[in-house]
């Protein structure tokens, strides 16, 4: 279970490094008709893109600090059912919101995952 907790890290570190550079390197261009879709600001969506990349950069860092995937995952969980909820109140229907509900999934999985590691470790360590 381990191996797939890395796998599923490293695929999220990436998508959510993508899909944020993407957004900020896009410009108010290409934000501004998703902002008027769902009916944010265009700043607002520079903020969902600077969350995107730092909770990606955050689980690059946990693969030596592994405590941090526990919270970049679950910001990460948070950013994507927010995302999922945002199309689905669009009225953009569940393809549109397909891409985010599978990340939400894999977050979910990653976070369920590093928790259940995590509170094994703690009951194995020796109490001081």
């Amino acid at each position: 279970m381990k191996r797939v907790n890395y796998i599923i890290q490293g695929l999220l570190s990436v998508a959510f490094i993508l899909s944020g550079g993407m957004k900020l390197i896009g410009g108010a261009e290409q934000l501004q008709p998703m902002a008027e879709g769902f009916g944010y600001s265009v700043e607002f969506m520079y903020f969902i893109a600077v969350c995107e990349i730092l909770g990606g950069l955050g689980l690059i860092v946990a693969f030596w600090k592994p405590n941090l995937s526990i919270i970049a995952s679950g910001g990460l969980v948070i950013l994507m059912a927010g995302a999922v909820f945002s199309h689905l109140s669009a009225e953009q229907g569940i393809g549109a919101a397909m891409p985010s509900l599978i990340l939400l999934l894999l977050g979910l999985v990653l976070l369920i995952g590093r928790g259940k590691s995590m509170m094994e470790s703690i009951k194995n360590s020796p109490s001081s």
